[in-house]
């Protein structure tokens, strides 16, 4: 018996990244299983869920990874980028040294991760607007100077969660079905069938050309 998980016409890997206890495994949980936990712990390493939604008529498959924000589990993390095709900066609306550190953690992205990744900032936390350290206007004006879309969001009340994830999944099947339409490029973002599976191997490193998506 066929498993409905199992049937999806793409397969996109997303990384959840930003400084550790801004609310990125919450987010994750929220998205792939409608949960929240305030008692959440730190996450080590890297953990990832799926969920596969439907865009445009097509299935797809998300395959989001939680990527531990402690600057002890940099150099672990760092080889979880490769194969993104999206990923979520997200920062703590009430700490502005989450903010600060976006633009750290947009320069690790674009050094490790494929050069078309789409990535959207997000201001987590929402519903602590009475403790807000970061405006909308500035996290915005950041989004526009580096080319990010942006969105705030709230894992407790699940305020654009589905929101988010949605709109990046959306972009993201755009660029791979134009490309699928002009015919195969030379980039490696372009799949060559109709499914795209992310080929995953935490403890190893993938071969250079097939550093995002690789058809069977």
């Amino acid at each position: 018996m066929t498993n409905r998980e199992d049937e999806y016409d793409y397969l996109f890997k997303v990384v959840l990244i930003g400084d550790s206890g801004v609310g990125k495994s919450n987010l994750l949980s929220r998205f792939t299983r409608n949960e929240f936990n305030l008692e959440s712990k730190s996450t080590i390493g890297v953990e990832f869920a799926t969920r596969s939604i439907q865009v445009e008529g097509k299935t797809i498959k998300a395959q989001i990874w939680d990527t531990a924000g402690q600057e002890r589990y940099r150099a672990i993390t760092s080889a979880y980028y490769r194969g993104a095709v999206g990923a979520l900066l997200v920062y703590d609306i009430a700490k502005h040294l989450t903010y600060e550190n976006a633009e750290r953690w947009l320069k690790e992205l674009r050094d490790h991760a494929d050069i078309n990744i789409v990535i959207m900032l997000v201001g987590n936390k929402s519903d602590l607007r009475h403790l807000r350290a970061v405006p909308s206007d500035e996290a915005r004006a950041f989004a526009e100077k580096h080319g990010l879309s942006f969105l705030e969001t709230s894992a407790l009340d699940s305020s654009n969660v589905e929101l988010a994830f949605q709109t990046i999944l959306t972009a993201i099947y755009r660029i791979v079905s134009q490309r699928q339409m002009s015919g195969p490029g030379d980039s490696d973002f372009s799949p060559n069938s109709n499914v795209v599976p992310i080929t995953v191997q935490p403890t190893q490193h993938t071969p250079k050309q097939s550093s995002c998506c690789q058809g069977n």
